[in-house]
């Protein structure tokens, strides 16, 4: 396998034995090696290029430099097209108008990485993840995107006309040639993310991320301000670089046993009990998630390690380090509803596509946001599949939830049940959905949804015809009148209200 493909690696090809030796592509090699150096980087840049002993300009410079050697090593010249996407984006930064600039740069920039992927999917490799070097401009896409909606927010908009959220991501500044290809193309991000605001990464680079920006409170005072002491981030470190190990190894002990691809085989199809197909759809996909768990958290220590990714402290007085994570692994084995799976699967790619589309399209947010999430995942047909059924998905479990839940929240036992039934709902929804996604092709996608008789699409379809929901802009128009009412009450009765301002965002909850 190894030697097959070293000639689709355009990297370097300096791991070539140990690819040998363990029978894995020089590709995932050199991606692997590459994240492991980086992780050593990263404990020697929080330890000696430190805020307190070097400047922003220095660590922008290592971060940056340190950042394209990784990406030199893993894709060779493909790497250029790091370059090109970033300063194509940042010309337009500089000469558009201010007014228009977030429209023409995401256009520029997604045109870029479409453009990129149809080359790499239907001239070079159609099939192949080898050499995969689109995956990184997908985070950098990203990241131009998120800043330049930032960038138009802060300096074209009052503060009455953005969100909380809007207001604290605002970027009243232009930023620098090398602040803005530090943030894109850092060594902690270059190759597997996450994407993380700009303000964020700039307090992370100027070490001001430990003042009481994400915590609600501070330890102690100091000449009249705040004073925080820097946490360690060892521990969280340890912990998810040991569950990365175990995430590995069962990504390795199981997805040769239970691969996606036998559920379409035709023995297999023909004298499989249908609720058997069931169970090994399940397994198949709950053997595939460790590697992208393995990939993220891998990610996450990186960061960490160089001090970047605290989040305020807990309850309990110890800090936390997910500020930039990419999942929670709990929640997506355990979620009871389509969107508590989403939610907390790939949460900044998430968070994106809810900053730069969803709150911002003013048609349709949610098909608008699947179509969009699509385009920025690639050109293989089953993405498109797979997002055109999870609108059905989802649509049909906001219906579920609003007409029939209310009657299992009459007790503990009842919601027990509910739980237990959505759980099982959740996971073959998902595992359905995503089976395009893997297999790529409309073919084989298009013949596993035949062997089950499009039975889940028909199901959705059904559930929305029978139970309607309300427009979301309603729903948010009528629960916002309510509140306003209760406001209205709790002055008169003297109660504090302050709980109340958590229900619109939970009613939004699939």
């Amino acid at each position: 396998m190894a030697t097959q493909t070293t000639a689709s690696c355009t990297g370097s090809t300096l791991l070539q034995p140990i690819s040998e030796i363990i029978n894995l592509p020089l590709d995932q090699v050199n991606f692997v090696a590459c994240q492991l150096f980086a992780l050593l980087m990263a404990v020697w840049f929080r330890i000696y290029l430190h805020p307190s002993k070097t400047s922003p300009f220095i660590r922008h410079v290592v971060a940056t430099l340190l950042g394209f050697y990784l990406a030199l090593f893993c894709f060779g010249w493909y790497s250029l097209h790091f370059l090109v996407q970033s300063g194509l984006s940042y010309g337009v930064m500089v000469f558009a108008g201010l007014e228009h600039m977030h429209k023409y740069c995401f256009i520029v920039t997604l045109g870029y990485l479409i453009l990129c992927q149809i080359t790499r999917v239907y001239v070079f490799d159609y099939g192949m993840y080898s050499a995969d070097f689109t995956g990184p401009m997908m985070v950098i896409t990203q990241k131009i995107t998120s800043m330049v909606f930032e960038i138009h927010d802060g300096l074209t908009k009052r503060e009455s006309q953005l969100t909380p959220s809007q207001k604290y991501l605002a970027i009243s500044r232009m930023p620098s040639l090398l602040e803005y290809l530090s943030y894109n193309c850092n060594f902690m991000g270059i190759l597997a993310g996450p994407t993380c605001s700009y303000n964020d990464y700039m307090a992370f680079i100027e070490g001001t991320c430990y003042q009481p920006r994400h915590q609600e409170n501070a330890n102690g005072k100091e000449n009249g301000k705040h004073k925080q002491s820097e946490p360690s981030p060892k521990n969280g470190v340890i912990s998810k670089l040991c569950t990365c190990a175990i995430s590995l190894f069962i990504y390795l002990s199981l997805c040769k046993l239970l691969p996606v691809e036998h559920s379409i085989d035709d023995d297999f199809v023909n004298s499989t009990p249908f609720h058997l197909q069931i169970v090994y759809l399940y397994l198949a996909m709950l053997a595939l998630r460790p590697k992208y768990y393995f990939v993220w958290t891998l990610a996450d220590a990186i960061n960490n390690a160089a001090g970047f990714g605290f989040n305020g402290y807990n309850l309990d007085g110890s800090p936390r380090w997910d500020l930039i994570s990419n999942l929670r692994i709990l929640d997506i084995e355990f979620a009871t509803s389509f969107k508590m799976f989403l939610d907390n699967w790939n949460i900044q790619t998430a968070l994106w596509l809810k900053r730069v589309c969803y709150e911002r399209c003013p048609i349709n947010p949610t098909a608008a946001t699947f179509l969009l999430s699509a385009m920025w995942h690639g050109v293989y047909p089953g993405y498109y599949l797979t997002f055109l059924t999870g609108i059905a998905m989802t649509m049909a479990a906001r219906a579920v939830r609003h007409n029939i839940r209310p009657y299992f929240m009459v007790s503990h036992s009842y919601k027990c049940i509910y739980d237990v039934i959505t759980w099982a709902w959740t996971q073959v929804a998902i595992s359905y959905t995503v089976v395009p996604f893997v297999l790529l092709a409309v073919g084989p996608s298009l013949k596993f949804y035949r062997s089950w008789y499009f039975c889940l699409h028909l199901l959705c379809l059904l559930v929305v015809l029978a139970l309607p929901v309300k427009p979301r802009r309603r729903q948010a128009q009528e629960q916002q009148e309510s509140l306003q009412k209760d406001s209205v009450q709790d002055k008169q009765t003297g109660h504090n209200s302050t709980d109340n301002n958590f229900l619109p965002a939970a009613e939004t909850l699939i």
